[in-house]
Formats: structure tokens, C-alpha cells, sequence
């Protein structure tokens, strides 16, 4: 009866551990419009992700007319842009072949800013990665 009891309780203290581990909090998101509430909203929302969330990463992807968001003289956001990006846990990539296709310069992106070869490939890689998805729109 001992070994049986014995065997109980390390079942239920092994799944304990199992269910007790936290998923990692990894948000990806693909923006597109030159909306400046968005653009807004969307800093808001970083911000409240990794204020709830310490070990949370968030991922802001660019492409379309969303580059004017992380472009200087052009963003609305600057200060905000460049505190999180500071940070490290939220990462500002935008689309080479974007800022190719609207004549954008890397010397023109906000402090902290990163590009990325192809966002549609980033977008797709970081969910393999397990990030989840969210897609801003208006």
C-alpha cells in the first residue's frame, strides 16, 4: 500500500510541476496602416504587455504605410518608440523591401530600430517560434 501512496503522490507533484510552467508571453504584430490612433494604440498595448508581463517579448512588424510610424519627422510616437526599444523586450522591425519600395533610408528609422529582409517571412517565422499573431488594423 506504501509504494502505491508513494506513487500517488509523486504523480500529483509531477504534474503539479508540469501544468505549473509558464507559457512564454511572445506577441508578434503585423501593422500596415499609417493610422496615427493606431500607431498609438499600439504602443499602448506594448506597453501594458510588458508592464504585466516582465519576461514578455513583443515584436511590432512594419511594412506598407506603417514605416512612418519609426521613420524621424514623420512619427507621432518618437518618444515612445525609442524608451521601449531601449528596453529589449519589445523589438521595432521594419521591411527592407518596404523602405525600398518608399525610398527610406536606414538613417532615417528611429534610434533602437531594426529591419528585416522580407516581413512577411518574419511574421511567419516568429509563429513557428510560437509567437502569438495579432494583426492591427483601423
Amino acid at each position: 500500500m506504501k509504494p502505491l501512496c508513494l506513487f500517488g503522490v509523486l504523480l500529483v507533484v509531477v504534474a503539479g510541476q508540469l501544468f505549473s510552467q509558464s507559457t512564454p508571453y511572445n506577441i508578434v504584430f503585423d501593422l500596415t496602416t499609417s493610422d496615427t490612433a493606431t500607431h498609438q494604440r499600439v504602443i499602448r498595448w506594448s506597453k501594458g504587455i510588458i508592464e504585466g508581463q516582465p519576461d514578455a517579448k513583443v515584436e511590432i512588424v512594419f511594412y506598407g504605410k506603417a514605416l512612418d510610424m519609426v521613420v524621424q519627422n514623420r512619427s507621432t510616437v518618437v518618444d515612445e518608440v525609442i524608451k521601449l526599444a531601449k528596453g529589449k523586450q519589445v523589438t521595432f522591425a521594419v521591411c527592407e523591401q518596404a523602405m525600398k519600395f518608399h525610398r527610406i533610408e536606414k538613417g532615417q528609422l528611429l534610434q533602437g530600430v531594426t529591419t528585416v529582409p522580407d516581413a512577411l517571412f518574419e511574421l511567419v517565422t516568429r509563429q513557428a517560434q510560437g509567437y502569438g499573431y495579432i494583426k492591427v488594423v483601423n
